[in-house]
């Protein structure tokens, strides 16, 4: 209960208590041993497959959409030789996956929701398709499915969620299962987060400087794929022509005899280096998938820390108003009004109030101090449940993230050295390609004959180079031969 008026400060503080950091540690623990107790213990969990189909939407109009089918089946060891269960299968469009994510928001907003995969194709470098049906496309999005799925499986609250498990074993009636929980009336308007945020007076270091973290990482990630995209552009561009390396090579082959099948073998190098960078960059795009997955979860921790700033402006809105009424209490008391106001104008115009009219004010203001001191009381206990649970997953998503990043960063890097390794293994190749044509030039016996013939006939060895310590290929040059005589013109 508060004691008086300038107290309110001071209750809006409570829900604002930090952690220890042995307190922060055993979070991560105990949420590392709950993690053992999830859905997946139970449960296999996939996204085999997509199909293409066309129907009417809900305007009466034919659309082509996508749809995946997911498979789970019982977590059981097959014994050696058996044969595992068939799955239970169903199949979902990417609205119901999007529909869930918003249930799980609203139902639970002090976890990091796990993001869903891109809806349309975003930092594409510009060989890359943006449709939405590209097979391409559609083949990594099932792929960003399955592993939202799983990300839900593993959390230790989410994948106890009865609308989760039913999401994935009922296909039918399951949308007017999960709009009949009314999670849509829970949902704060975005208006009310941002007044919230604008208007709150004592908001918590820690998400604060989450939430500029988060926002900095976005940036961070964000260049990051458009830095890809644009070196994707011209790594592609360097491999095709790499292709015109191969033309030309068997264009000049065609007019050669000896070079002939040296130069061939050389094209054929160089086509087959320009042809492989199409899957090299279809490998790049999962690895791109990965840092775009962590782009969309920094929109996720963002709600998070949007929900304790609405909780904390509620707090202090609540702590605010119980102060005025225990003010409008204490100056009903003494008669007295500290600030000026429209009630003290009337009594000064039309007199006191009676006896009986301020001792039921009294009894009316006390019964709503209560009242206020109840919802005081209440906003601080959920505020403080909120920080605790929130910083409980807060904490074992920067577990995740470290591991996810480093280990996707790792790969990306083991792909490029792979990839330098390929063009240099092309290049080795082509030169093996070149010194044949050299070899065969050199061994043929009657290029040999001509090459000595056409040496010049003084060009000799002055001492046997096999004999021990005589100087190998020293020449000397023989000396000019004697002056013939020459007949002398006599003048007559």
């Amino acid at each position: 209960m508060m004691a008086d008026s300038g107290s309110s400060e001071e209750v809006a503080v409570i829900g604002n208590t930090d952690l220890t950091s042995t307190e922060s540690e055993n979070n991560i623990i105990n949420t590392m041993v709950e993690k053992g107790t999830s859905l997946l213990r139970k449960m296999e969990i996939n996204v085999a497959e997509a199909e293409k189909r066309t129907g009417k939407n809900t305007v009466n109009m034919q659309e082509t959409y996508t749809v995946y089918l997911i498979e789970t089946r019982p977590a059981e060891t097959v014994p050696e030789g058996g044969t595992p269960a068939a799955p239970d299968t169903l199949w979902r469009r990417y609205s119901e996956f999007e529909l869930l994510r918003t249930y799980l928001l609203v139902t639970y907003p002090y976890i990091i929701i796990p993001p869903l995969p891109e809806k349309r194709a975003e930092f594409v470098w510009h060989k890359l398709s943006a449709d939405n049906l590209d097979p391409d496309f559609v083949e990594r999005r099932r792929v960003g499915l399955e592993n939202f799925l799983l990300r839900v499986a593993s959390h230790s609250v989410l994948s106890n969620d009865e609308i989760f498990y039913r999401f994935l074993t009922e296909e039918k009636g399951w949308r007017e299962m999960v709009l009949e929980t009314g999670f849509q009336d829970k949902a704060d308007s975005r208006l009310k987060s941002l007044s919230a945020m604008f208007r709150v007076k004592n908001p918590d270091k820690r998400f604060t400087a989450l939430k500029h973290y988060s926002d900095e990482l976005n940036t961070v990630i964000s260049q990051l794929l458009r830095v890809r995209a644009r070196v994707a552009d011209r790594m592609y561009g360097v491999y095709k022509v790499h292709g015109n390396y191969g033309r030309v090579f068997s264009e000049w082959s065609a007019i050669e005899k000896e070079m002939g099948d040296g130069l061939q073998s050389a094209g054929h190098h160089m086509d087959t280096y320009a042809a492989s960078i199409d899957d090299i960059l279809e490998e790049e795009e999962h690895y791109a998938d990965q840092l775009k997955e962590y782009l969309f979860y920094t929109d996720a921790v963002r709600s998070v820390c949007r929900k304790h700033e609405l909780i904390q402006y509620e707090l202090e809105m609540a702590a605010q108003d119980l102060a005025h009424k225990k003010q409008q209490k204490e100056e009903l008391a003494t008669g007295t009004v500290r600030v000026f106001s429209l009630k003290g104008m009337t009594s000064k115009l039309f007199g006191q109030e009676s006896q009986e009219q301020r001792e039921s004010r009294l009894a009316a203001l006390e019964q709503s101090i209560q009242e206020g001191e109840e919802a005081v009381k209440e906003k601080n206990t959920e505020c403080q449940e909120f920080v605790r649970t929130a910083w409980e997953d807060i904490e074992r998503f920067k577990e995740q993230k470290d591991k996810d990043l480093r280990e996707a960063l790792i790969s990306y890097a083991i792909m490029q050295i792979s990839m330098c390794k390929k063009g240099i293994q092309v290049w080795s190749n082509a030169k093996e390609c070149f010194n044949k044509i050299q070899k065969e030039r050199t061994t043929d016996p009657r290029r040999r004959a001509l090459s000595r013939a056409s040496k010049a006939p003084w060009r000799r060895h002055w001492s046997d180079p096999t004999r021990k310590n005589a100087p190998a290929h020293r020449h000397t040059r023989p000396p000019d031969p004697p002056e013939t005589s020459k007949p002398v013109n006599c003048p007559v």
